[in-house]
């Protein structure tokens, strides 16, 4: 059984939705702190309604915030923990994106995801598991999981924008050219940008670029 996510959701500038983003925040945050960047994306996607949910669990790190799944180098966690935390965490990430489609009438190919941190892996991870493929994912400073699995496991084979700073500290710039080989060896449209000189976070040219990104591919 899937655990239901508190979201909140920004409707479409413009009044006439065509299209829908879903945020999916780091490890210890929640979904306002990625909410906000609906703001500066509005301009440019009037037609977007955009929605981040809270991941399903509190944060053992960080009992303010939420996480997709524990981190045993961070919070002390077993390796099963993380692992039985993440097969839920994916389970509950498919029903929301279900549902949320759903609801705001909206098709796979209308719909676009951007992660950061832990919330790359979970759409990374997620999306071309997925029947029907969604219109773009971006994926700012996070990790491929499982690469070795894509191939194997993969139904669908959306875009994919990584975007990473070279100064991160926390998921290492090296993970983004490792996703990268990953996805273009099993297929995947891949594009990629560095933000230089950037530590663990999103630079204005990184989502300047996530912008044109999803500009191009979503409706409207």
């Amino acid at each position: 059984m899937t655990r239901e996510l508190e979201f909140g959701r920004r409707e479409a500038a413009s009044g006439q939705a065509k299209s829908l983003v879903i945020f999916l925040h780091g490890y210890g945050a929640d979904g306002n702190d990625l909410l906000g960047l609906a703001d500066p994306l509005a301009p440019h996607l009037p037609d977007t309604t955009f929605i981040a949910p809270n991941a399903p669990e509190r944060c053992s790190g960080n009992p303010m915030g939420y996480q997709w799944f524990p981190i045993p180098w961070l919070d002390g966690s077993s390796e099963e923990a993380a692992q039985e935390g993440m097969r839920k965490a994916f389970a509950d990430l498919n029903a929301f994106l279900d549902a949320r489609m759903e609801e705001e009438g909206r098709t796979a190919a209308e719909t676009a995801i951007i992660g950061f941190s832990q919330g790359t892996m979970m759409a990374l991870h997620v999306a071309p598991r997925r029947a029907e493929p969604l219109a773009g994912i971006v994926a700012f400073s996070g990790r491929l999981l499982m690469p070795e699995v894509l191939k194997v496991d993969m139904k669908s084979k959306p875009p994919v924008i990584l975007i990473h700073g070279d100064q991160d500290d926390v998921v290492p710039f090296t993970d983004m050219d490792r996703a990268g080989r990953a996805l273009l060896d099993a297929g995947f449209q891949t594009y990629g940008h560095v933000m230089k000189g950037t530590g663990h976070g999103i630079a204005p040219d990184g989502l300047g670029v996530a912008m044109q990104f999803l500009k191009e591919r979503l409706p409207g």
